[in-house]
């Protein structure tokens, strides 16, 4: 059969509606929390981190045991219905002590990871903006500092200071600021030839304004990547120092003093070591698997 005019029927088309965009469009930020919703290990992480601070806030205050308070009489007890984890040499409850050993914990970890983020950003960012002879200056300074042992930093900051929070973070941060550092100075060597940067120099835009209001806030996908991967590794140190003896001590409850606490008397009473040491763990893989899953997140070359 032969095909003629009369076969087909034009189509009246509306250019406007054709061109129009169906899907919504997202912002940087709001496509990265949609994909990081989709991960659902890093959301459980998430979760959990959430519930794991609300827990350490409200748990020591309404709680009927408190963390110091001694009963010899009730000394080394099983985990019960009274003590759900139990008792240590010196009839303290266990559960107690978890959560208030979760705060000095999150504490130290948090404020060591904010002190790194702000130190390093200005640092990393002044290096990798202005380069040439001060950036060499300032990234020797802090390849000199990268090579001083943290345990010799802590050691002679417990010389000088009082043992406690206050010192380990310190300890932490004398140093611990270099790696985001590098990582803000990547960024910024990356973005500051892009067109951009030009324009808003063309704009009138001074070297302040430049580095923290255009460069800065385009670098910080890798930049949050990093500061939710510093929080886990300053609580495992802080929980190393305490363990060893040189960080937070007696009575204060920690991580690390219970745990070295319930090692001597793991034979007999293994409850006393078990939780502290299991939610040092657990709390370190959900801080390191939501890390991961925000890494894939705001990867752009994993996105679709």
């Amino acid at each position: 059969m032969q095909l003629t005019k009369e076969h087909f029927e034009p189509i009246s088309v509306d250019l406007r509606q054709a061109e129009e965009i169906k899907r919504p469009s997202l912002s940087f930020w709001a496509d990265v929390w949609r994909r990081l919703k989709m991960n659902k290990v890093a959301m459980a992480s998430l979760i959990f981190i959430l519930l794991l601070v609300a827990c350490a806030i409200f748990i020591p205050i309404f709680s009927s045991h408190d963390y110091y308070t001694t009963n010899l009489a009730g000394k080394n007890k099983p985990p019960s219905a009274e003590h759900w984890f139990g008792t240590d040499d010196l009839g303290r409850d266990v559960f107690v002590r978890v959560w208030y050993g979760a705060r000095i914990s999150l504490e130290v970890g948090f404020a060591a990871a904010l002190i790194d983020l702000i130190i390093g950003m200005i640092w990393g960012g002044i290096a990798g903006f202005y380069g040439g002879k001060v950036d060499e200056i300032m990234m020797r300074i802090a390849d000199i500092l990268y090579a001083i042992p943290y345990l010799l930093v802590v050691i002679l900051l417990m010389v000088v200071m009082e043992q406690g929070v206050v010192t380990i973070i310190i300890a932490l941060t004398i140093t611990g600021w270099i790696g985001m550092a590098r990582i803000v100075r990547g960024q910024i060597l990356q973005l500051k030839a892009q067109e951009f940067v030009l324009a808003a120099r063309s704009l009138g835009a001074d070297n302040n304004r430049l580095i923290f209001k255009h460069l800065i806030p385009n670098a910080l996908g890798p930049i949050i990547v990093t500061l939710s991967l510093t929080v886990p590794t300053a609580i495992f140190t802080e929980s190393f120092l305490s363990f060893i003896g040189l960080g937070v001590s007696a009575p204060v409850a920690s991580w690390g003093t219970m745990s070295a606490e319930g090692l001597a008397a793991m034979k007999y009473y293994p409850w006393r070591l078990m939780f502290p040491a299991l939610f040092i763990s657990v709390t370190m893989l959900a801080f390191n698997l939501f890390g991961d899953g925000l890494r894939d997140a705001v990867d752009p070359r994993l996105r679709k």
